[in-house]
């Protein structure tokens, strides 16, 4: 993949640079962050702007309501909104870089056409119903059980860590459609209505305070079957183009996030005197490579998914999907991430424990990244086997 920018793309970033300086000033105060309606209202009114003014799903398939922006110019974008300080993806998160993409490269064109746009204009909220209380890592072993019944799907059972379920209007939702199927080979991946009778959302509150998970009962609740992605006990693939995203490209966004912290905890060290301690700034030299190697690593998967796009009949462009190099990224980003907020500890002092702060709550948060989105052990049994070639574990 060629970096370096074109006369075109260098006109990109600054017409972008010259919107955000004049549309960030305009925004109104983020909510607090137990104000989950609030950050709902807030998280979509940005999308809606984004999607206005033109620079909403860029790397989305044009007929899926993108502009089909080449990997250089989504690059561009995630860069210099993070630099501007522009809001995340907030509740957002699950439709656009999970659900949406997953719909994008596996859903039917009638499927593509409901869910996309919606998702990209800021009129719709996704959550994941992936977890169950006793299957978080060993994903297959889920029991939620969907019963086909005509022309619907009837599911009972329950799911854990539900993101953004408590504002969401539809669920990416894994049942198993054939309880004696061999367990990879017996689930489905279904879009659920949150609205729909028999749906039950409990809130969780995480060690942080912050309450965005939640737990989801599921009793009897009727799911038409025109919502299952993909063929029927096929979920279990379409589940790892979910994670593929999640773990490719879905952090990408952080990880400017973080390379900026990185500059920003460096100047609290000077301002404080720990700018010093010879090993403090080894500490923060390593992390600046580390960063900035998870930088090129994220430019490689964004590449490889505009390489892997694929045709449908009558030549139109579908979404491209993310291989193996996503759990590399997810392995050691997940490591290097608590590492730097470690680090921030080290520089801040008692002030590190100060629940107020941000660098606080992100140091609490970044405990869970060796977890989500796959655990580190599972990502270096997929390194070990699929790209190592080594065998399988007994």
């Amino acid at each position: 993949m060629d970096l370096t920018l074109t006369e075109e793309e260098e006109r990109f970033r600054t017409r972008l640079r010259q919107w955000l300086g004049q549309v960030l000033p305009t925004l109104p105060p983020k909510p607090p962050p137990g104000d989950w309606p609030g950050r709902r209202a807030y998280d979509l009114g940005w999308q809606r702007m984004l999607y206005e003014a033109g620079y909403a799903g860029l790397h989305w398939p044009r007929d899926a309501g993108g502009r089909g922006a080449t990997p250089v110019q989504h690059l561009v974008f995630l860069e210099e909104t993070e630099r501007a300080g522009a809001p995340y993806v907030g509740a957002n998160f699950v439709g656009l870089l999970h659900a949406g993409p997953t719909v994008a490269a596996e859903g039917t064109l009638r499927q593509r056409r409901r869910w996309l746009p919606p998702i990209l204009r800021g009129e719709e909220v996704w959550c994941q119903g992936f977890s169950e209380p006793g299957a978080g890592s060993d994903l297959a072993a889920l029991r939620t059980r969907a019963v086909r019944d005509g022309d619907h799907y009837v599911v009972t059972g329950s799911k854990i860590w539900t993101s953004h379920a408590e504002v969401a209007d539809w669920c990416e939702l894994l049942v198993r459609t054939d309880p004696e199927a061999p367990r990879h080979r017996g689930i489905s991946w279904l879009a659920l209505p949150m609205a729909t009778p028999g749906v039950t959302v409990r809130p969780l509150r995480t060690l942080a305070g912050s309450t965005e998970f939640a737990e989801l009962f599921l009793d009897e609740v009727r799911i038409p079957v025109a919502n299952r992605v993909g063929a029927e006990n096929d979920g279990w693939r379409v589940t790892m183009v979910t994670l593929s995203f999640e773990r490719g490209t879905a952090f990408a966004g952080e990880v400017v996030a973080c390379r900026r912290a990185l500059g920003e905890l460096a100047a609290e060290a000077r301002r404080n005197g720990r700018w010093d301690d010879t090993v403090l700034r080894r500490r923060l030299g390593r992390l600046a490579a580390e960063f900035t190697a998870l930088w090129r690593l994220i430019q490689w998967n964004v590449s490889e998914v505009w390489g892997n796009r694929r045709d449908r009949t009558g030549g139109e462009s579908i979404g491209g999907v993310p291989g193996v190099g996503g759990s590399v990224f997810k392995l050691r980003y997940s490591q290097a991430r608590q590492e730097l907020y470690d680090t921030a500890a080290d520089v801040l002092g008692p002030d590190a424990l100060d629940l107020d702060r941000a660098w606080t709550t992100d140091r609490l948060s970044s405990l869970s990244y060796t977890i989500a989105a796959g655990t580190s052990q599972i990502q270096r049994n997929i390194v070990a086997e699929r790209i190592l070639g080594l065998p399988k574990g007994r």
